[in-house]
């Protein structure tokens, strides 16, 4: 269901949910990072009801504000601030640290009434938010308001694979099988992606395609260095496809490279990018990108991991603690390693997710059809699921080159 226009849906005043006789009020209030928007829009299109996204920008005062936990819109830029008017929703979607003071200045106006989810992580004091769902990266304790789930938010579904899989039928269709699938991110926070590292990651593609055969599909992403594709280029065999990625490319192959291959590599920089490709319940394979040594670094990277040695963990996160994690629910190995076997489906957190949030504003139950997350059938998953809840606030990082 897509957004509707920036319209409240009804006019009337907002009613405790139990009270409510008409639909909800959904605000999705979208912020300055594209990955996050991406997360709470597909969130809240599995809610199942119309929403309303608010497109807010800021001015230099929002990112204090948000480190002061203050309760303002004093940081958005005077003409959006209208946007934001009675009938205050219902339910209030977001993330990110600017957004923050916002998001809890509409709850206020509320009267309290408002319910807020954010993803990731939160500044402000946790209890000002009625449910923060997160992944280990960040650290966050067992709190009754935080779900722990191993996988971010993600907008990849069955139809959506589906649809995909026909508008590249004529580009990848006719390659032979079985298909490589490359999704390659770039430098973030310890993790520098470089020559260097391009070549480990070439080499171990050209290992996996001579076991197994068939064609590479790589697509980059806007954290690409040129270099890296430079190299794979250089060192990927025929048959392959390769794709740099633009801003505002409309050929962007992403989610058809996902529909079409079947095994996936991902750089271990994004999780994200790995929550989607686990997302198609095929097998995927993480690169391991060393946080030791000078190799590709850059100054920003070399600050970045001092900062988690020395400094206070809310300052960073640490994306290891993910790796663990997914491997651990068998949505992933490591490239080099045996095939993965999941221990249970990524569906199962995308429906509890939804339905703690749909349980907010009393609607429903929610049940989970084809469109919530494809099923990672026909890999086999053990008996004993374990519920990801169970995971612990602060899983031990794994040694690089372990």
């Amino acid at each position: 269901m897509a957004a509707d226009a920036d319209i409240p849906i009804a006019d009337s005043p907002v009613a405790t949910p139990p009270e409510r006789a008409r639909a909800p009020r959904i605000w999705v209030v979208s912020g300055y990072r594209a990955g996050e928007n991406t997360q709470v829009s597909a969130l809240a299109e599995r809610l199942g009801c119309a929403w309303v996204r608010k497109d807010l920008e800021f001015n230099s005062l929002a990112g204090p504000i948000g480190l002061a936990r203050m309760v303002s819109r004093s940081g958005l830029e005077s003409e959006r601030s209208s946007i934001l008017a009675p009938p205050w929703p219902d339910l209030v979607i977001s993330a990110g640290l600017k957004n923050e003071p916002v998001c809890r200045w509409i709850k206020r106006q509320s009267g309290g009434r408002t319910r807020l989810v954010f993803l990731g992580r939160v500044w402000a004091p946790r209890s000002d938010f009625d449910l923060i769902v997160t992944t280990p990266q960040y650290r966050l304790p067992q709190l009754d308001n935080v779900l722990h789930n191993v996988c971010t938010q993600h907008p990849v579904t069955t139809e959506r694979l589906a649809t995909e899989r026909g508008r590249w039928q004529a580009q990848f269709g006719q390659l032979p099988s079985p298909k490589i699938g490359v999704l390659v991110g770039g430098d973030s926070g310890p993790y520098a992606l470089g020559q260097h590292a391009g070549r480990r990651l070439a080499a171990g593609i050209n290992e996996l395609q001579q076991q197994i055969g068939g064609t590479v599909l790589v697509t980059s992403s806007a954290r690409t260095r040129p270099v890296v594709m430079d190299v794979l280029e250089e060192c990927l065999p025929e048959p392959r496809f390769t794709y740099r990625w633009r801003p505002r490319g409309r050929s962007n192959p992403f989610l058809g490279i996902l529909a079409h291959a079947d095994v996936l590599v991902v750089t271990c920089d994004s999780i994200a990018m790995l929550s989607e490709a686990a997302a198609t319940g095929k097998p995927v394979y993480i690169f391991r990108m060393p946080v030791e040594g000078p190799e590709d670094g850059t100054l920003a990277i070399r600050l970045y991991r001092a900062l988690m040695r020395w400094g206070p963990r809310k300052l960073s996160r640490d994306q290891s603690l993910c790796h663990r994690a997914i491997i651990e629910a068998g949505f992933a190995s490591w490239l080099g390693d045996p095939e993965p076997v999941a221990r249970y489906s990524p569906q199962d957190e995308i429906a509890r997710t939804v339905e703690r949030v749909r349980a907010l504003i009393m609607l429903p139950d929610f049940a989970p059809g084809p469109s919530a997350s494809p099923s990672r059938s026909p890999r086999p998953s053990t008996a004993g699921t374990p519920d990801p809840q169970s995971l612990p606030a602060r899983i031990d990082a794994i040694p690089p080159g372990s």
